[in-house]
């Protein structure tokens, strides 16, 4: 395993790179690197071996993941409009803070053609015979084994409820060693011995301790993480596996497999803010790159890199839902038939999940009606207990006050009494609140109807509570039963109160599993549909809500998977430009492959016709003004050598002319009609703005060219290309020629590159012509816009592959606010924007003037 800095480019190509150590990334990495392939695992976060987790307050505060502000922990809080959402960072994933539980989804709630809210389906193309063998197999390697004792208060609280409001009650499978060996009794606190893999970590287990704190870190190594077993038993089988290394973006290499770049976190940073989006990116090709970075983080990837690939799935970002997980409150429990004592619960007692109930679905056909799901007892630490008592400040002031008050008279010689062990006793209170409180965990069928997107090149999930209001209403009700079973209240989680808002530490969906690229991003195995080699599997994978705890559930997704990848089914194939489905291309265009299909994108007539880089600048391999590098010719027409500088007068510099230009607009992916992109653009809230200042470096030359050629330098906004996207190089062309007399043409060329490092081009084009109509303002603001597979120049233009297109404009106050920009530099500024406007005002007119002309007798142009 390591832990340390990286070569900028790994020169080997391996079989499988797994990015993520949770549950679908360990299984795979496991079952590839036991049948002998060369498997890579990169992880953002780092290892926690026994002892490993903090616990002191000063740790704890820190104990989160947000690298940029120096803090490299465990949780990972995200939040969004709807809800929020709790995962892991570190070396196994989501199994180092989960409750344990292993299982399996109910084999009626594999649901086919089931209808969302707003169209569509929740369709799941495996079911429960396909996953058993797999369920088999993982609950083996987990050592999974139901809670074996008898005396828990809780564990007995909730079943006894059950028992009265006629509820199934069961004891889960745990992934927990309550015993030293299999076949051992239990006895907390023993040393576990260790599998013949060995440990990773190297350092001993110890069996439950019954300390519940499973959600923040077992420090005891009883629970049986991933690290302690399936990346262990990888590890041992060779896998290389990296911590403190995250995936920023991927590309398909040209003869297949990918190419994954990645930054390394600095431990020696940790504590210290740290500009991230500035870390060195290393590189590494595979030939199989899997996706298992939980469902925000595979879902972020491929959002972040939907550039790079061309034709994937529109179904990218849907079906997500957080498996109905809403957590409740049991507070004051008592006992007795007038309930007058209180009940002990003990929640702090036993590992954080001993026992689920169970509540039907109408799928069942039992009678039960609504979407089915699971409540299950949920306890904590014993520090949260003193939290909970402390926190209760009157009663806890008056003991405190008590107290003082008794051994200011012991001092004064009022009370002799010596022994205190009684007034420390009333000190700490009877303790009633946090021993009669149990939480209560649900989860369960919620509808999957949340869309996930960039917003600003952050990750954005629009999912609320209403679709699935019946669902939780359900929730809410038994387990206010539960609660008054046990002659307590029930108390919402508080994010309730604040618009029926939720945590879910179960999110999934995003790149979801469909029988075809129409209904999702995968197939049943999780390769992504026309990717060969490129997989998904993680909880971002599965098209629904598993109803119970969805965490073997995925890992027997992902064991299944690397069967069919193993017995040659899904060898890799080229990852080049992918075809679309079926042979089919979106709507109002014609289906490519790119160069290496022999295919050819079409062009605008416009960007047909090549344009001259601007002064300065030049294209890559070329001179000046597109000269090709190397030509004899001299740029811009001037011949002759130059002279004997020190017999030739100082030459006056040029003048040089700015001005800055904001356009906004729509585009779509994998359409190469700009009309068509800001339609499908706009109809999917896909935005592409950008901010461009725009430098004739000589004015006199810009006016006396032909291609009136100028820089380009800025940046792009636009989400589903990652975010924000600086000019690399950019070339601007005013008012150019074609050979029609009565048309112009301004040229946008932009080399920009993606975040994960994608090179793209923005190619755009303003048609000039005379319309009938007032058509001056719309065609002189209205941008064609269409975005290209690398950095291309003019005559690449036919030959490249076309990512999208759509249509960007000037809006009247960015028009007005352009007007203000104008800046000159050089010694005559006034002249320059003299030329400027003359030029500008000329074009016009010899476009429109003649209709204006007739329109107006005797008027001639100025």
């Amino acid at each position: 395993m390591a832990d340390a800095s990286h070569d900028s480019q790994d020169t080997a190509l391996v079989d499988t790179v797994v990015v993520g150590s949770g549950f679908g990334g360990a299984v795979t990495a496991y079952r590839l690197a036991e049948a002998g392939q060369s498997v890579v695992v990169l992880e953002r976060g780092k290892p926690y071996p026994p002892g490993g987790f903090p616990r002191s307050p000063a740790d704890m505060a820190r104990n989160f993941w947000d690298p940029s502000n120096g803090l490299h922990g465990l949780f990972d809080i995200w939040s969004f409009r709807g809800l929020e959402g709790v995962v892991s960072s570190g070396l196994g994933g989501g199994s180092l803070i989960y409750a344990n539980v292993l299982l399996r989804k109910d084999e009626r709630w594999f649901v086919n053609e089931s209808p969302l809210p707003g169209g569509g389906y929740e369709n799941w193309p495996v079911g429960r015979a396909d996953l058993d063998p797999h369920y088999d197999r993982v609950e083996r390697m987990l050592g999974a084994a139901t809670y074996p004792y008898q005396n828990t208060p809780k564990t007995l609280a909730l079943h006894q409820a059950a028992r009265r409001l006629d509820l199934p009650v069961f004891r889960p499978p745990l992934a927990v060693s309550f015993a030293p060996r299999p076949g051992a009794p239990p006895v907390p606190g023993a040393q576990i011995t260790d599998p013949d893999y060995g440990n990773l970590h190297g350092l001993p287990r110890s069996t439950c301790r019954l300390c519940g704190e499973c959600d923040i870190g077992c420090n005891y190594g009883s629970k049986n993480t991933l690290d302690h077993t399936y990346l262990s038993a990888a590890r041992h089988h060779g896998a290389d596996i990296r911590t403190r290394c995250e995936v920023r973006g991927f590309t398909p290499r040209p003869g297949g497999g990918y190419d994954v770049s990645y930054v390394v976190h600095d431990p020696a940073r940790e504590g210290r803010r740290t500009a991230t989006d500035r870390l060195p990116l290393h590189r590494i090709g595979c030939r199989r790159l899997v996706l298992a970075a939980g469902t925000f983080g595979s879902t972020y990837l491929l959002l972040r890199n939907r550039a790079a690939l061309p034709g994937l799935s529109s179904a990218l970002g849907t079906r997500f839902c957080g498996n109905g997980d809403l957590l409740g409150l049991v507070l004051h429990a008592t006992a007795g038939a007038d309930g007058s004592r209180p009940l002990k619960l003990d929640a702090s007692r036993g590992p954080v999940i001993t026992s689920a109930v169970r509540g039907g679905d109408a799928l069942d056909e039992d009678g039960s009606s609504g979407r089915g799901f699971y409540i299950e007892d949920a306890g904590y630490p014993d520090f949260v207990a003193w939290l909970a008592e402390s926190s209760r400040l009157p009663g806890g002031a008056r003991r405190l006050l008590g107290f003082g008050l008794h051994r200011l008279l012991a001092r004064l010689g009022v009370d002799p009494a010596s022994r205190v062990g009684g007034q420390l006793a009333l000190l700490l209170g009877p303790a009633v609140f946090s021993a009669t409180s149990l939480p209560l965990l649900g989860m369960g069928r919620d509808v999957p109807d949340g869309r996930m997107r960039l917003r600003r090149g952050h990750l954005d999930v629009d999912w609320t509570t209403l679709t699935s209001r019946a669902y939780f209403e359900r929730v809410r009700s038994t387990m206010r039963d539960i609660a008054g079973a046990l002659g307590g209240d029930f108390l919402d989680n508080p994010l309730w109160w604040w618009g029926n808002r939720v945590i879910t530490v179960h999110p999934l969906g995003g790149a979801p599993m469909g029988r075809h690229p129409g209904e999702g991003v995968c197939d049943d195995i999780g390769e992504v549909f026309g990717f060969p080699g490129l997989h998904v599997l993680d909880g971002a994978l599965l098209p629904g809500a598993v109803g119970a705890n969805p965490s073997l559930t995925i890992a027997a997704v992902a064991d299944r998977a690397c069967d069919r990848i193993l017995e040659g089914k899904t060898a890799p194939r080229t990852a080049g430009r992918a075809p679309h489905a079926a042979g089919r291309a979106p709507a109002g265009r014609t289906a490519h492959q790119g160069p290496a299909a022999g295919g050819t994108a079409p062009r605008t007539p416009a960007e047909a016709a090549p344009s001259a880089p601007a002064t300065p600048a030049t294209h890559p391999g070329r001179g000046r003004s597109g000269t090709p590098a190397g030509s004899t010719g001299t740029p811009f027409g001037f011949t002759g050598a130059p002279a004997d500088s020190a017999h030739t007068p100082p030459v006056e510099p040029p003048t040089s002319l700015s001005f800055t230009e904001e356009m906004k607009g729509h585009v779509a992916l994998d359409v190469d009609d700009p009309e068509e992109g800001r339609a499908l653009g706009r109809s999917l809230g896909q935005r592409l703005n950008f901010r461009l200042t725009i430098t004739a470096a000589d004015v006199d030359r810009f006016v006396a060219e032909p291609a009136h050629a100028a820089d380009a330098a800025g940046h792009v906004d636009c989400d589903i290309l990652g975010g924000r996207l600086e000019v690399e190089h950019g070339w601007f062309n005013l008012f150019t020629q074609d050979g029609d007399a009565g048309r112009r043409r301004m040229l946008y060329r932009l080399h920009l590159r993606t975040q994960e490092g994608t090179p793209l081009t923005l190619t755009g084009h303003k048609d000039v012509h005379d319309d009938p109509g007032a058509d001056v303002w719309p065609d002189t603001s209205t941008l064609y816009v269409r975005l290209l597979a690398g950095h291309t120049h003019p005559d690449d233009d036919a030959t490249a592959p076309v990512i999208g297109a759509g249509i960007v404009i000037i809006r009247i106050g960015d028009f007005l606010q352009q007007l203000t920009t104008f800046r000159t530099t050089g010694p005559h500024p006034a002249r320059a924007m003299e030329l400027f406007g003359k030029l500008f005002l000329g074009e016009l007119w010899a476009v429109y003037g003649g209709r204006l002309a007739r329109a107006v007798p005797g008027k001639d142009r100025p």
